[in-house]
């Protein structure tokens, strides 16, 4: 872990040797920590993936570094800290060769700071494109000019997102979504479908690892 040097600046859990000549920052989705069961599997996949080219580096918004200290539940930050959050992360990290992105808000919330802070990608997994039960409250507009490469990784019945809805969206040529098959948020299958979870989160792995060769490709 690195300490912290502000209110904003979060520690990190890294995964990856510490001489990789790329970083992959995530942050978290709204209410679960960076170390659940998805985020733990992706990040050292992806690091193992990489041969020592990619270390992953997981950060907390501060109030879910807050609620990991003392145990109690607390609501997503406002936007401006958790941007701000972001641009403390690229900054202590290094902009030059890094690519950020995370799980759901994590995503988000990097998407929007990705064009201003010139990051090497973007890397979403499953897109909040609308709140739950809410698909006119679209959160798509900054999606339409990001300059960022970008790929999105998103389960086909996605509730904030699925395949027939994002279709209908105008987003960038930037932007590229990979599809995991009957995933739902968390990108998981339903068990009629034949896969299970492992199998999916393997495949979501896989397309992070070949973006990741596109954007050190593009360098």
């Amino acid at each position: 872990m690195l300490a912290s040097k502000s209110d904003t600046l979060p520690d990190f859990l890294f995964d990856g040797p510490a001489t990789a000549p790329m970083t992959v920052a995530l942050a978290h989705g709204a209410g679960a920590p960076m170390d659940t069961g998805f985020m733990n599997s992706l990040a050292a996949d992806l690091a193992a993936a990489g041969g020592g080219r990619w270390r992953v580096a997981r950060f907390e918004f501060p109030y879910m570094a807050a609620r990991r200290r003392d145990g109690r539940r607390r609501p997503p930050d406002r936007q401006p800290r958790l941007l701000e959050s972001w641009r403390a992360a690229i900054a202590a990290l290094g902009a030059g060769n890094i690519v950020i992105g995370g799980k759901s808000m994590g995503g988000r919330m990097a998407s929007l700071v990705a064009d201003e802070c010139r990051v090497q990608g973007l890397l979403c997994l499953g897109y909040p494109f609308h709140p739950p039960r809410q698909p006119d409250r679209l959160r798509t507009a900054h999606l339409a000019d990001l300059a960022t490469r970008t790929l999105v990784v998103q389960g086909t019945r996605d509730p904030l997102g699925d395949a027939p809805e994002v279709a209908t969206y105008p987003l960038s040529p930037a932007i590229r979504v990979h599809w995991i098959e009957d995933g739902d948020h968390d990108l998981v299958p339903r068990k009629k479908s034949g896969r299970d979870k492992d199998m999916t989160w393997r495949e979501a792995t896989d397309a992070a690892a070949g973006f990741l060769d596109e954007v050190e490709g593009a360098r």
